[in-house]
């Protein structure tokens, strides 16, 4: 017996409007005035920064400001710099590569939508039929289940500062959710055209972050079809047709790669020892790792996911169950694989536990549902609460304690009030204070009360961050103010530079500083710039070995880095 009995006033849809609303408000903070950060965010920019601004041997062989970096794939950078070209005239290359994460916020969160819908309106998803009539329509039934399969994807911890950031992740996630819908499709009806566009996001997959991902989700789709009993020599025919899909589109990065050999390299040879270094044995550290992270990163989805997989355990070979279970244990398995784990590996488990998550609401007790609920009420806005006081006081200076403990890792920061971004953190914190009442007030029997909170509070969180305090962390996380200082230094009609600076820094010194740094290939310049340690006496400097001498032009660093440093060298003649 199914284990859901749902009437159809459970089932109303959340309003259309409320939903975009949501979503624009999750995408859109932190798109205008914000840096480049360190790290991947800063590096992947500059992929693309370089991309757009360079020529085919740049597209072809991944680089920053000439620091090669072929590994990953380049269809991310492809489409950073492509929406550079296109709106980056608007406010900067910077705004413009940040476009290209509303459009993959945008097939992704259609993508979980649609996912949850095709599934839920199956016969095999149905509620049990009530006695006297009432129960929901399909239609109506597979929507609810989709907007609760959004509302719990928006929720999840994991996902929120990696679908704003301009690297390869955001990107990867998308299509992971693109594909598990695809396969949905797929396995509903096997067919050339399905098994042609899951090919495509299969090699959409691959030109991202290789190709061990993409195969183990093939054998993770011939496993469905045998869960699910369907033919298997029809199913085999199709997924090898998806496979050749997948190459040819593949290939096309490769191919003109190895005949053009940009920059006298091939991609082929980096980029496939880059996947084989990305499986290993499982270890303890990964299970340790994943066990870990994975309890907050996949928050609040995961144990909603485990409760569908129980509550639905005696209803054998269905698709709501089967499809994103099987994709769950292969990327499960694929993150235990890994051999130095971080959060790039749990990011494509979101989807498909985010569309099985939709499935357990149905069977949650009102109890764990109100504990839910209180939970997120209590935690999300406390939170708020102390943002608005840690805001309130690095401009008042009260509370003295706490203005002084948020200003000390931000020495020589000067906090100014900006009123716009005050006036939609406010608006975001009334709209709140108007949602945690209607949902207390009201007590709506719909099936997605159980996670609004949880979405709305994470959304109010992340407003506040990039509205509040995004100078403060622009300040922090980005090299700009140091760039600024090198270019100053810098002497005139400098040619190129030749540096051992990591790629976020790279990609920073170039565009806000116009370092002409040497390109791939190129090897003598008549500057350095060095980044050690300030740890590290002079005497043990690293500079290059072919020179002769140099003289030091210039050395700083980041305010809020007491431990990294740049310094600027020329070569004596």
């Amino acid at each position: 017996m199914k284990p859901v009995r749902l009437p159809a006033a459970a089932t109303l849809a959340l309003p259309r409007w409320a939903l975009f609303a949501l979503g624009l408000l999750y995408i859109l903070p932190g798109l205008i005035g914000r840096e480049p950060w360190k790290n991947d965010d800063a590096a992947s920019f500059g992929i693309m920064w370089t991309m757009a601004h360079g020529g085919l041997n740049d597209w072809l062989w991944p680089n920053v400001a000439g620091l090669s970096m072929p590994e990953e794939g380049p269809l991310a950078f492809w489409l950073g710099a492509i929406f550079i070209k296109l709106f980056g005239w608007i406010d900067g290359d910077v705004f413009g590569a940040r476009m290209s994460t509303i459009g993959i916020f945008v097939v992704s969160t259609l993508s979980v939508w649609y996912t949850a819908f095709h599934l839920g309106r199956r016969n095999d998803a149905q509620p049990l039929r009530l006695a006297f009539g009432g129960q929901p329509e399909p239609d109506d039934f597979g929507r609810t289940l989709a907007d609760a399969a959004v509302l719990i994807y928006l929720g999840c911890l994991g996902l929120l500062q990696h679908s704003h950031d301009i690297t390869a992740e955001a990107l990867y996630v998308s299509l992971m959710a693109y594909l598990l819908y695809r396969s949905v499709r797929y396995v509903e009806g096997p067919s050339v055209r399905n098994a042609a566009l899951l090919g495509l996001a299969l090699g959409g997959l691959t030109l991202t972050r290789g190709w061990i991902t993409p195969a183990a989700l093939v054998i993770a789709m011939l496993l469905c079809t045998v869960f699910l009993r369907l033919p298997l020599l029809r199913s085999v025919r199709h997924l090898a047709l998806a496979v050749l899909v997948a190459i040819g589109l593949t290939l096309v990065w490769l191919l003109p790669g190895e005949l053009i050999q940009p920059y006298g390299h091939s991609p082929l040879q980096a980029w496939m020892e880059w996947n084989c270094r990305q499986f290993s044995p499982p270890s303890v550290k990964s299970l340790q790792y994943f066990l870990r992270v994975g309890i907050w990163f996949f928050w609040p989805a995961w144990p909603f996911a485990a409760w569908a997989v129980y509550a639905w355990r005696r209803q054998h070979h269905v698709l709501h169950i089967v499809v994103p279970l099987t994709f769950v244990a292969m990327l499960a398995i694929l993150g235990l694989c890994h051999p130095d784990p971080d959060p790039s590996q749990l990011l494509p488990l979101l989807p498909p536990l985010a569309v099985m998550a939709a499935f357990g609401l149905l069977t949650m007790k009102r109890g764990a549902i109100n504990a839910i609920d209180w939970f997120s009420v209590m935690v999300l806005t406390i939170c708020a609460f102390v943002l608005w006081l840690f805001w309130f006081a690095t401009l008042t200076g009260w509370p003295p304690r706490m203005a002084y403990n948020a200003l000390k890792l931000l020495p020589g920061f000067k906090p100014e009030l900006e009123l716009v971004a005050f006036f939609v953190a406010a608006c975001v914190s009334a709209g709140w204070v108007a949602l945690v009442h209607w949902r207390i007030s009201r007590q709506p029997a719909v099936l997605w009360r159980a996670v609004v909170l949880s979405s709305g509070g994470l959304i109010l969180i992340w407003v506040l961050i990039m509205t509040l305090f995004l100078p403060e962390l622009n300040y922090s996380k980005s090299y700009t103010s140091v760039a600024h200082q090198i270019s100053i230094h810098l002497p005139p009609n400098s040619k190129c530079i030749n540096s051992n600076v990591g790629p976020a820094q790279r990609a920073t010194f170039g565009y806000y500083g116009r370092l002409p740094f040497a390109e791939v290939g190129q090897k003598q310049c008549d500057l350095y710039l060095l980044q050690d340690s300030t740890r590290v006496a002079d005497k043990q400097e690293r500079l290059p070995k072919h020179a002769a001498g140099w003289v030091k032009l210039w050395e700083g660093r980041r305010p809020t880095d007491d431990v990294e440093r740049f310094r600027l060298y020329q070569r004596v003649r």
